[in-house]
């Protein structure tokens, strides 16, 4: 592993500027700073307007901005591509074996996914829940009696970092590189290219040296399961894929998880009403999280658009890219009513915020139960917290939307 692996960049480090948009509509940015600290009313515009806007940043991308628009691009893989899943200022050259099956279109993906699926089960995660019930608590006992803490650094963070590495059989210690290697891949390298090169050839060669201790010493670890596992043609996978689906697995597995319950737990804390409900009537939470996560939808994934086709009746060329705001998606009010509102009992919410068609999140069980228990075990023990109005929130920058810092005070408990 190379030295610079060791070294986290500032988590100051903003990305270079773009010029300022002063025309959503025609000039989109989902790097400007008004995207990153509030997209909804800016969602609300374009959607009004025009179901797919585009821009000649990024070398050209869409947006579409309907549920319906989203839904169309998300099932069609005759005209739009996986194989570049981020919108970046520059279109690295395409890796076999990147990240599969996220980064496969078919006929590859299929095989792909039904090898990462077994260790996902609803029965799988019933068998994972009491170690991440431990964790919650063992990370609350740090700061429970400080009366104040940044939920994002000190608990929303480590959550659903420690479980992977509980999967993957690889030390929680390692959790600091991955969150490292994380800032690279989904926020600097948006306009830096150099940081994606350098975070997959450290993820590389960590990932590496695990597989090699496997071969000598096979144990009962995820990375174990994939090695193991077989490709369509009766093979196992070759290094190459292995190494990709574990970068997946740790890309998907933290990032999203560790926004999603850090939203929900700002949206918590400023508004009282939900908090105390929740409190209240804990039979809610199965519901609550469903809407939590219709709300503030961490994940916006990309396509390349591959033939000429036309969306909601807007023409898109080949050679761009799509933002597809899973995110703006569900705050569509044709099809969530009072969409911009959160209600904790919503009865119909068929939210895309694990994605929609054949690349819909293979982790939405892992996520569902890490972002129920950090709920419940914090609830639990800091029933009564509010925003800190001396602290400042701050939200990530790029792909995936979360909180990055989150200043809270709250009620000493147990």
């Amino acid at each position: 592993m190379s030295d610079s692996a060791h070294a986290l960049p500032d988590s100051d480090r903003v990305l270079p500027e773009h010029p300022p948009v002063t025309d959503w509509v025609h000039d989109f940015d989902h790097t400007d700073p008004r995207w990153i600290e509030d997209p909804f009313p800016i969602w609300d515009e374009l959607r009004a307007t025009c179901p797919v806007v585009h821009t000649k940043r990024f070398q050209g991308c869409y947006l579409p901005t309907s549920y319906q628009a989203v839904k169309q691009i998300a099932h069609d893989t005759e005209h739009f591509s996986s194989r570049r899943i981020i919108v970046r200022d520059e279109r690295p050259e395409i890796q076999k074996n990147a990240a599969p099956p996220i980064t496969s279109d078919p006929p590859e993906h299929k095989s792909a996914k039904q090898l990462l699926l077994p260790p996902f089960t609803p029965d799988a995660m019933k068998k994972l829940e009491p170690r991440v019930r431990a964790i919650c608590n063992e990370l609350i006992d740090e700061f429970i009696s400080d009366g104040q803490c940044d939920a994002a650094a000190r608990y929303t963070k480590h959550v659903p970092v420690r479980t992977i590495c509980h999967m993957l059989g690889i030390p929680e210690k390692d959790g600091d590189l991955f969150i490292n290697w994380i800032h690279m891949i989904l926020e600097l390298s948006i306009k830096d290219e150099g940081m994606l090169k350098q975070a997959v050839q450290e993820m590389t060669a960590y990932f590496a040296a695990h597989i090699e201790e496997r071969k000598q010493r096979p144990s009962d670890d995820l990375i174990t399961t994939l090695m193991r596992a077989k490709g369509k043609d009766g093979q196992p996978l070759d290094d190459t894929h292995v190494l990709g689906s574990l970068r997946l697995l740790l890309i998907a597995g933290i990032d999203t998880t560790w926004s999603a319950i850090g939203a929900s737990l700002w949206h918590l804390a400023k508004t009282p009403a939900d908090r105390e409900r929740l409190v209240s009537e804990p039979e809610l939470m199965p519901t609550a999280v469903e809407e939590l996560l219709r709300a503030y939808s961490p994940v916006t994934m990309a396509r390349e658009v591959m033939k000429e086709t036309t969306i909601a009746g807007c023409p898109v060329k080949p050679g761009n890219m799509v933002l597809l705001s899973f995110p703006a998606a569900n705050r569509d009010p044709a099809v969530f009513p009072d969409a911009g509102k959160i209600v904790l009992d919503r009865k119909s919410n068929p939210h895309a915020a694990f994605g929609l068609g054949i690349h819909r999140c293979i982790g939405s069980n892992l996520a569902r139960m890490e972002m129920t228990v950090a709920l419940q075990e914090w609830l639990k023990r800091i029933p009564n917290f509010w925003l800190d109005p001396a602290g400042k929130v701050t939200w990530s920058e790029g792909t995936v939307r979360g909180p990055r810092q989150l200043p809270i005070l709250f009620e000493k408990a147990t």
